[in-house]
């Protein structure tokens, strides 16, 4: 299997650490921000609930998947090593272009995003009015440039502000969840008042899309996954665990927001946690909600930070993006010079875009790869080195669910005709990598090529 020039990162992250990168990952801004977009596509209860428990069995699939191609392949590089483990440098080299120039600087504007909107409305401010719906993009992008710092200073610091967030944030969804419960009737009420309405494919497609921008996260401890502690013990455990939990947790959420409010007003609600709590406590509700969102979001702009900079590494490490962005800091052993350009590219971007425009952005051009991913499964286990030390339950099903399910998203995301243009020029700027691949490779020169693919 090809390998790049043998730089490494020392292996620090333990399992409560991996499950925090997991969790902390998955649990953003997609579960207090997503509801509206997901709602308005599928305006019944039922419905519901119902993409949201497809998308947690549709990141289970990828997990269990991963859990087992990682085991085999605990390298730092995470979807990047593993597609071209499986496919080949042409669309691994896809895979890190993309990261590049949208997949990673649209999910940090969107995160970075929902942590400056609850951080105005927890102070009192509305971020849908001017000037403070201006204000937002600014302190989006202060937000990136402070945890970028921060997990330049090392793994260690970085995990732990994420074991921390993750418990707060977990903790305070099942509150809600907890408080919904004395108007649990509600539930009912409104599950039946909407039970008649009709709902296209396409409209449970499009929600879907927005559902896995909650789920997101799944995949990203495996681009750390060569900082990990005894990968073949804590990679399945956590990369299963920690999905599990998320499911549990967004359903339980969600049943919260249903039973507080009508599925109409969740449509409308940008802020629903915050609206949500508003409704149960008062304003003091509101006020501790907010809180935990901003914690929430900043421990996701971490674990993204901490995770997805490995990909340019990686990518650097193989001769197919300038060397220097391999570069290890000499104090802090980290890959500084990647997590500066990660969050110089989100800063860009969150100061151009909307939330809905940076979470749609994420989810239609990271897709195609994370069916990649999980469908390497095939003919990595035709091939005689390939020794996982977990084996993923429901072979072949599980990875083909996943990938046919994917295919089935894009097809919704291109058939939609709202939709349609900005799916296709997602693709096209993906697929525009292609030369760039065949002028990198043809500036490297055969005996580099022949070296980072030997």
């Amino acid at each position: 299997m090809p390998r790049g020039n043998g730089v490494s990162l020392p292996r620090r992250l333990t399992l409560p650490g991996a499950l925090a990168v997991v969790v902390g990952s998955m649990i953003g801004s997609g579960i207090f921000r997503s509801p509206a977009a997901i709602a308005s596509r599928v305006p019944t209860a039922a419905a519901l609930m119902s993409v949201w428990v497809a998308g947690g069995l549709l990141a289970l699939c990828g997990a269990l998947t991963l859990a087992e191609i990682t085991t085999a392949l605990p390298r730092t590089g995470g979807i990047y090593v593993i597609v071209r483990e499986g496919w080949g440098r042409l669309p691994a080299f896809l895979f890190g272009w993309a990261e590049v120039v949208i997949i990673r600087a649209a999910a940090l504007g969107a995160v970075a995003t929902t942590f400056a909107e609850y951080t105005l409305r927890t102070l009192g401010y509305d971020p849908r009015i001017a000037p403070y719906d201006t204000i937002v993009h600014q302190v989006a992008a202060v937000a990136i440039v402070v945890l970028a710092a921060v997990n330049i200073a090392g793994v260690r610091s970085s995990a732990l502000l994420l074991e921390v967030a993750t418990v707060v944030k977990a903790g305070a969804l099942l509150l809600i969840a907890l408080g919904a419960v004395w108007l649990a009737p509600a539930l009912a009420h409104t599950a039946a008042a909407t039970h008649a309405a009709a709902i296209s494919p396409s409209a449970v497609g499009l929600a879907l899309v927005a559902v896995l921008w909650a789920y997101d996260g799944w995949a990203d401890l495996s681009f750390v996954a060569g900082e990990v502690v005894a990968p073949d013990r804590t990679l399945p455990r956590a990369l299963i665990g920690g999905t599990l939990a998320v499911l549990g947790i967004y359903c339980a959420a969600n049943m919260a927001y249903l039973a507080v409010l009508p599925i109409s007003q969740i449509s409308a609600s940008r802020l629903v946690a915050a609206d949500v709590a508003d409704r149960l406590v008062g304003h003091w509700g509101v006020a501790v909600v907010g809180v935990a969102v901003v914690i929430a979001t900043v421990s996701t702009l971490n674990g993204s930070l901490l995770t997805c900079p490995r990909i340019f590494f990686a990518m650097a490490d193989d001769g197919l993006l300038f060397r220097p962005v391999a570069a290890v800091h000499p104090r802090y052993q980290t890959p500084y010079v990647a997590i500066a350009l990660a969050a110089l590219l989100g800063v860009a971007f969150v100061l151009a875009r909307t939330f809905e425009q940076l979470a749609d952005t994420f989810i239609l051009a990271i897709v195609p790869f994370y069916a990649l991913a999980v469908g390497a499964v095939f003919p990595l286990r035709r091939r005689a080195g390939y020794r996982p030390s977990f084996r993923l339950p429901g072979y072949p099903v599980v990875p083909a669910l996943f990938v046919l399910t994917a295919a089935g998203v894009l097809g919704s995301a291109i058939a939609d005709p709202a939709s349609r243009w900005p799916t296709l020029a997602v693709i096209g700027v993906v697929l525009a990598g292609i030369p760039v691949f065949y002028y990198v490779r043809y500036r490297a020169g055969p005996e580099i090529v022949a070296e980072a693919e030997g």
